[in-house]
């Protein structure tokens, strides 16, 4: 039987390859799909997710979340992926025939948690929704088997920030929520976006000679975000973090390290915002450092944090999905 997935989204370029692996896998069953401003405007992504579905040909509910975080003033990743999210290549991803679903995002979270059992939802922008939803239906937590988050950089660097990667800086309040709900959360931070888990020249030779629209698609949209990481690295290449993070959701054994550990997200430090403080040594429980993590100990749950992920198998995946 198909696992079902929900899949929350800002609906950018390497979205777009992470939405197409899940809806063309034959074992996931997409139920839907929820947008969150992020990379784009909220409109924007969602037209860009209505369009991923027509071109895989799948028949999933569209539906519109928050237009900005909780607290924040709202701020797009325009200049890496495009005023579209796709690269800026004017109509030509732009959607035909479907329409956004009326149920907003928020509800639609809450009815498939409550309505599915054994239900994966993977997120790919910043946690604005899911934080809405759980803290509107709390008892959503226990029905949702694992929530795959692609966000944050685990004791390491931030691709928008030296401390913190945007999906978790754009809105911070809603990620601690999030990260402090008691959800079987599994991390895949954007440390997996970079050296041996981007698409070389070489692998992008690779994907362009797959010769199918959903290959074609995954090169040209990721074009302008191609440049962008040049610009932010120095490393030549196509970057998908959400790509990465959803072929874990679909194969879990991609992470072969991985461990659990208090996570809190820091919202008061301007210098620090959004950044995934991750208690790698446990000192949550150790006494002498009990007034620094109380607050964290006493209202957050342990995260599964991917430490290694293989780099050949999750490229293998893709590879499969995009033929």
């Amino acid at each position: 039987m198909p696992n079902p997935f929900l899949i929350d989204t800002d609906a950018g370029s390497d979205d777009a390859v992470a939405i197409v692996m899940a809806l063309r896998h034959a074992d996931i069953d997409v139920r839907a799909i929820t947008v969150v401003a992020g990379n784009v405007p909220l409109e924007q992504g969602l037209l860009n997710s209505l369009y991923f579905c027509e071109l895989c040909d799948a028949d999933v509910p569209v539906h519109a979340g928050a237009d900005r975080p909780l607290l924040r003033e709202y701020v797009s990743a325009d200049w890496f992926h495009g005023a579209d999210g796709l690269g800026d290549w004017g109509d030509r991803y732009k959607p035909r025939q479907s329409q956004p679903a009326r149920r907003h995002a928020v509800d639609a979270i809450i009815e498939t948690a409550r309505s599915t059992p054994d239900l994966v939802i993977v997120t790919l922008g910043p946690l604005t929704n899911l934080a809405l939803a759980l803290r509107k239906a709390p008892d959503i937590v226990e029905r949702i088997a694992r929530c795959v988050v692609m966000g944050g950089a685990a004791c390491t660097n931030g691709n928008v920030t030296p401390a913190a990667e945007y999906n978790i800086w754009c809105d911070p309040e809603a990620a601690r929520i999030v990260f402090r709900a008691g959800l079987t959360l599994e991390m895949v931070g954007w440390e997996f976006s970079q050296g041996d888990f981007v698409l070389s020249i070489a692998d992008i030779e690779s994907v362009r000679n797959i010769n199918t629209p959903y290959a074609d698609f995954t090169i040209d949209c990721n074009i302008k975000g191609m440049k962008g990481y040049e610009i932010q690295t120095g490393e030549v290449g196509i970057s998908l973090p959400d790509g990465v993070a959803m072929a874990v959701a679909i194969d879990p054994a991609i992470c072969t390290v991985k461990s659990r550990h208090y996570v809190d997200i820091e919202c008061d430090s301007e210098l620090t915002r959004g950044m995934t403080v991750v208690d790698k040594l446990n000192l949550a429980d150790d006494t002498r450092n009990a007034a620094v993590w109380r607050e964290t100990a006493a209202s957050a749950t342990k995260s599964s944090i991917c430490w290694e992920l293989d780099a050949a198998r999750w490229k293998d995946l893709l590879y499969q999905l995009l033929r």
